[in-house]
């Protein structure tokens, strides 16, 4: 049985640990406030560019569309064998089931890939997604800049253009992302995906979609300079505001999870002390009447 200092000792201890949940949890808390409406502000940016550059793609005529690849490099639509996944992770752990849940998307999408053939190579923003990938022997992009400044205005720029530039020059055919959707401060979910080619994406709508989104830009809507000038402009623009609403789905995720995960550590912890102050006083008690025995035992020798 341990003794009283011991026990005294433990108690010091978890609660020192308490303070560290606690005020990660307080860091958490502010960071995610910050995060989700970072995020929030920047969903509809995101989702308007993405249905205008649909609205502008779903006016094309068969024989437009028949062509995609003149218009911008990025509508071409590609036969090869490689693939990049683009994983979103965090660089410090703490967070829960956040990183672990990115982990086993990545493994599971790279297995399915490599069973179709494709030659799959990784980009990872985050060192906790690198070094899980590092171990199991992955092919990580060396081309993509993992460093990211969390107070850089378009953080995702840089990926962005040497996206642009490898599917342009054939030196990739496929992009997957694979991130964790912000819902809530203790619910994210883990999203895989499709980026590259385009055409999927934007140009497979039925019929009566395709008319709506037709008949958004007609009528009074003058486009300037033309079509296809803006569907230029706006495809590399699109194609960032992915990328960057992963990054900012990621990073509020994070933060959520963290602190959702210091808050049960806290709560652990103040049960731990309670159950370690209980121990300390049955051992206190105990030590106490073994005392009084002791004295009670020692007064009847000495009468006898």
């Amino acid at each position: 049985m341990p003794s009283l200092k011991d026990i005294r000792r433990r108690i010091s201890s978890v609660k020192n640990t308490q303070k560290i949940t606690r005020a990660m949890k307080m860091v958490a808390a502010a960071r995610l406030r910050r995060a989700s409406e970072q995020i929030s502000a920047f969903r509809p940016y995101a989702q308007h560019t993405e249905s205008t550059l649909k609205s502008l793609l779903a006016q094309l005529g068969n024989e437009e569309s028949d062509d995609l690849a003149a218009i911008h490099p990025l509508l071409a639509s590609s036969e090869g064998n490689r693939s990049l996944i683009v994983v979103f992770s965090s660089n410090r752990g703490l967070a829960g089931a956040f990183n672990a849940n990115v982990q086993k998307a990545a493994l599971k999408t790279w297995q399915a890939q490599k069973d179709e053939g494709m030659q799959v190579s990784f980009a990872t923003l985050g060192r906790k997604a690198a070094d899980y990938l590092r171990r199991r022997d992955a092919d990580l992009n060396k081309a993509c800049d993992t460093d990211i400044d969390a107070d850089a205005e378009r953080p995702m720029q840089a990926m962005s253009d040497y996206l642009t530039q490898a599917y342009a020059t054939g030196e990739l055919d496929r992009c997957v992302l694979i991130y964790n959707e912000f819902r809530s401060a203790i619910s994210q979910k883990v999203v895989v995906q499709p980026l590259l080619p385009f055409d999927s994406s934007l140009l497979d709508n039925d019929a009566a979609e395709s008319e709506d989104l037709a008949a958004a830009l007609t009528g009074d809507a003058l486009l300037e300079p033309s079509r296809n000038s803006l569907i230029q402009t706006l495809l590399p623009m699109h194609l960032e505001a992915q990328l960057q609403r992963a990054y900012l789905e990621s990073t509020a995720s994070e933060h959520g999870a963290r602190m959702a995960a210091m808050d049960a550590a806290t709560k652990n912890a103040a049960d731990m002390i309670a159950k370690l102050t209980l121990q300390f006083n049955r051992a206190r008690q105990a030590a106490i009447t073994k005392e009084l025995m002791e004295i009670i035992g020692g007064a009847e020798a000495l009468k006898g």
